[in-house]
């Protein structure tokens, strides 16, 4: 079984697209509810964890990585805060621009490619980079397949990057729980 966290309206084929009320990343107890019909191989959370505290999530890691089967993935992406443009900073920081009907005014934290590795590997994943900006603001990327779970704010599929420009950019990983013997 294959799911989005915090979906909205993103479908995916071969995902099940799940919303807040349905799987808390918070709560255990939702995880278990998928897990009866088959083990979890994989997650995708786009644009979830800088809605949560420090705190949050650390546990919303760690849920994923108990209940995700050995050798699944989540493949998740947050704001970037290395890249440097001060639009873009000025809507992903915490709380937004301000505007309580922005998505972004519940943000609560802004990761970075170190501070997003250092909780998911603290959870016990194994962490590929597959897009981020390093301190210089220097963009990298791998190229990553988008059956495994499409990000939408991403290099290729957002929009707003055109002729070579940037404009919308994420911290994008596939987190691994390695195979258990």
């Amino acid at each position: 079984m294959k799911l989005i966290i915090g979906a909205g309206s993103t479908v995916q084929e071969g995902f099940v697209s799940t919303q807040q009320s349905e799987l808390d990343m918070l709560r255990r107890e939702d995880f278990e509810k998928y897990t009866k019909s088959g083990e979890i191989t994989a997650l995708l959370a786009e644009h979830v964890f800088e809605h949560l505290t420090p705190a949050q999530a650390r546990i919303a890691a760690k849920n994923c990585f108990d209940f995700l089967a050995s050798g699944g993935y989540l493949r998740a992406a947050v704001p970037d805060g290395f890249f440097r443009n001060e639009w873009y900073q000025n809507i992903v920081k915490v709380g937004g621009n301000g505007d309580p009907n922005h998505p972004a005014f519940t943000h609560k934290v802004l990761y970075n490619y170190r501070t997003f590795s250092a909780l998911l590997s603290e959870a016990g994943f194994v962490v590929e980079l597959l897009e981020y900006c390093d301190e210089d603001g220097e963009f990298h990327y791998r190229h990553w397949n988008q059956a495994d779970g499409r990000i939408g704010r991403s290099l290729r599929f957002d929009a707003r990057n055109q002729n070579g420009a940037l404009k919308m950019v994420s911290v994008i990983v596939d987190a691994k729980k390695e195979l258990t013997r």
